[in-house]
């Protein structure tokens, strides 16, 4: 079975894709956001990135849930 390909500018994930590390790249492509934005708001948003080495990542499924708490508020 083949893979339909991904449209340009938007994100689909598998149930594997859900845990794999997101850059901060990923993340403002996701929110439709410049990068700045992101590297700029991420600790007042409080979106979940963690350190890996010197660089952000974001899990996909926790990004969801962050999103999902956004709307609550």
């Amino acid at each position: 079975m083949t893979t339909p390909p991904r449209p340009s500018g938007a994100f689909f994930f598998s149930e594997d894709s859900l845990t794999k590390l997101m850059t901060v790249d990923d993340v403002a492509e996701y929110l439709n956001v410049p990068k700045s934005w992101v590297y700029n708001n991420h600790k007042r948003e409080g979106i979940p990135f963690v350190k890996v080495g010197q660089s952000l990542r974001c899990r996909m499924n926790d990004l969801a849930h962050w999103l999902d708490k956004q709307g609550a508020q």
